[in-house]
């Protein structure tokens, strides 16, 4: 006869890859159900966009299958996203905030932002983008909007919402093409009343897509509220690898953890399969290596992308099986699976 014990004793030797401990330990399993010969039970992993997440249901059907008399195994994959400390700001309530940085303009960051954010909310999770360049706020282009909701009265104004996530940019306020000419201190303003003054509601990532550089934004993003990571964009050429780093200098000081580089414009795909390294090969990985953090990916040079940012189609919606498609979804399931990661040692340290 089968028991509830026995399931749980052999899903106890299957291992998260990442945080290192058995499922059980870390009450990621839930509804164990015993019918007859049958096992059914629910996996509860810490991000809809765990990258390892067949590992972890294979192993632990196959743990199952190994230690007890079951002959079927049913198992439901479920995801909750979990925060040591998620940041409550009255109404708005966000689990993980990861902000996107670059250290010179033209690397593609805003493209890598809104990539994330859209790959995030295919696998399930509650994401909201805030484009805070507000010198150069691209993502309302990007995304094909040009406006915000109109306000319900009495209640705060909401962001936009198109393909399952939310956005805020200043391009929402500002005539089309008008340079904003602001001091410190009204970027400030800003970046506060972006945070506060909307209504975000409850999400599991806000991703939040910074100027290039090492400016009043990114430290009045650092003072406003807790930063669970950054990610920080690069070119392969040494020219935007120095700036790259001291974008992770600038990390470090203000201590927002790093969750690792990612590599934009790698290469050139050829028919033939073979590759052409446009500016440089492995800027991003030795980048990665130099400062002790992970390479999350690379992105190929593919025309589409840029094409989609123009008329407001990303790649990740439009060609989700490219190689630039599954680049992106492979970069945001990373960044999760670090999220997941810092809450978790977070927690642990905390």
């Amino acid at each position: 006869m089968i028991t509830k014990e026995a399931v749980l004793n052999a899903l106890s030797t299957v291992m998260d890859p990442d945080l290192h401990q058995d499922l059980v330990t870390l009450n990621m399993i839930d509804n164990v159900q015993i019918d007859g010969m049958k096992v059914s039970f629910s996996i509860v992993l810490t991000t809809p966009s765990c990258p390892l997440k067949g590992k972890i249901e294979s192993d632990a059907r196959r743990a199952v299958l190994t230690m007890t008399e079951a002959k079927e195994v049913d198992i439901k994959m479920t995801a909750k996203v979990r925060q040591a400390n998620p940041i409550d700001l009255g109404s708005n309530c966000f689990k993980h905030v990861i902000a996107v940085g670059s250290g010179k303009g033209g690397v593609g960051k805003s493209t890598v932002s809104l990539n994330i954010a859209l790959a995030l909310a295919k696998d399930g999770a509650k994401v909201g983008l805030m484009d805070a360049d507000i010198y150069g706020p691209n993502i309302p282009r990007m995304l094909g909007i040009d406006q915000l909701p109109d306000k319900p009265e009495d209640s705060k104004i909401r962001p936009a919402e198109i393909h399952g996530i939310k956005v805020l940019s200043i391009g929402f306020m500002v005539q089309p093409g008008q340079p904003l000419i602001w001091r410190g201190p009204m970027l400030h303003s800003a970046i506060q009343q972006f945070i506060t003054d909307f209504d975000w509601g409850d999400l599991d990532y806000l991703v939040v897509d910074l100027p290039p550089g090492t400016g009043d934004v990114q430290l009045s993003l650092a003072q406003s509220m807790p930063i669970s990571g950054a990610v920080v964009v690069t070119t392969p050429q040494q020219v935007a690898v120095d700036d790259a780093s001291r974008a992770v200098g600038m990390m470090a000081k203000l201590e927002i953890p790093l969750f690792g580089i990612v590599e934009n414009m790698s290469f050139l795909p050829l028919e033939d399969g073979s590759k052409i390294f446009v500016f440089g090969e492995n800027g991003g990985g030795n980048l990665a290596n130099q400062v002790g953090a992970k390479l999350l990916g690379r992105i190929p040079i593919d025309p589409g992308i840029g094409v989609g940012g123009d008329i407001g189609s990303p790649v990740v919606l439009q060609e989700p099986l490219s190689d630039s498609g599954k680049a992106f979804v492979e970069i945001a399931r990373n960044v999760a699976a670090e999220a997941s990661k810092a809450a978790f040692n977070k927690k642990i340290t905390g």
